[in-house]
């Protein structure tokens, strides 16, 4: 099976800091998701820059819903998904 069949919903899941747990974010498309993803890491380091933060740790990824259960999508799926 292929991602685009397997997928039904995507989220972005974000930790600002680790360790803490993440927020998520419903998007439409993994597409949208990338966007969100380089957004949140642009004002990570914004924040680091100019002193809001002194050190950060951050991590973030797409999920994928395959009806069950949220999944982390790798590289290729993501590449799949954007086609």
């Amino acid at each position: 099976m292929s991602a685009k069949e397997i997928y039904q919903k995507f989220r972005v899941w974000w930790i600002p800091q680790i360790p803490m747990k993440p927020f998520t974010v419903d998007v439409e498309s993994v597409k949208q998701g990338q966007f969100l993803c380089d957004v949140l890491a642009k004002y990570d380091l914004f924040q680091l820059e100019n002193n809001i933060k002194p050190d950060y740790a951050n991590a973030g990824g797409i999920q994928g819903f395959d009806g069950q259960e949220w999944t982390d999508l790798d590289d290729a799926e993501i590449e799949e998904l954007k086609a």
